[in-house]
């Protein structure tokens, strides 16, 4: 009851788009979530942090769509996800990761508001793209990219230009370790990291945590609704 409550509240204080977006089935993420990405996204631009906004993890698109609405002139909104089914969990991830995962690729998993669950769909990609031009931000390539494929696969650490903000929405320890090592050296300063899945899977918690004791680069403003860890010091 106290979780419906506080998600009805958080619902109410969403912007007009994020509520466009969740009306349209368009995010997993939690009413509470959404908010707090959406402060994330003011403080990011409070801090003068320079460079691209990223995603890994995009799905259907809804959070990615809030995120390039975000992204200021002159920069790049990259969104990164294999656009299918996702990858199984490793030995790094807890149970409940596992558990997750047979359900999903059993076709047992459900979807939003009665639709299909996205990782079933066939024309997975070719849909956001969709959804993103019917927002007013075509995948243009030039304010909006999105890298279809693993990211070990789409992404290379030499080629990232600076960024200034990423959401990690992708679930298990060996994509956000990537992720985050891939990035560490590319963060501005100010700027600010979301880890979506720090509460809700173990593998996500640990790669976060090693991360955070091999750096002592980042700040954590909050582990709650998501983490998230904003550059106070530049690599040595």
């Amino acid at each position: 009851m106290l979780h419906r409550l506080r998600d009805r509240l958080a619902t109410g204080r969403l912007s007009p788009l994020a509520r466009k977006v969740r009306g349209n089935n368009l995010t997993y993420l939690s009413p509470a979530k959404l908010l707090s990405l959406e402060a994330v996204l003011r403080r990011v631009r409070r801090n003068g942090a320079d460079g691209d906004y990223l995603e890994f993890g995009v799905a259907l698109g809804g959070s990615a769509i809030v995120i390039a609405s975000n992204c200021p002139a002159g920069c790049t909104f990259h969104g990164y996800d294999v656009f299918a089914t996702i990858p199984q969990p490793g030995p790094e991830d807890d149970a409940r990761s596992h558990q997750r995962y047979v359900e999903i690729s059993s076709g047992r998993s459900p979807g939003i508001g009665g639709d299909p669950y996205y990782g079933y769909l066939d024309n997975l990609y070719e849909r956001v793209c969709r959804s993103f031009t019917a927002f007013g931000l075509p995948v243009d390539g030039v304010h909006v990219s999105l890298h279809k494929g693993l990211f070990e696969d789409t992404l290379d650490p030499a080629d990232i230009r600076p960024v200034a903000f990423a959401h990690i929405d992708c679930d298990w320890y060996e994509p956000v370790r990537y992720c985050l090592d891939a990035l560490r050296n590319r963060l501005t300063p100010g700027a600010i990291v979301v880890l979506d899945d720090y509460g809700d899977y173990g593998g996500c918690r640990k790669a976060v945590d090693l991360f955070l004791t091999k750096t002592g680069e980042f700040r954590v403003r909050r582990l709650s609704p998501h983490a998230v860890l904003e550059r106070v010091r530049q690599p040595h």
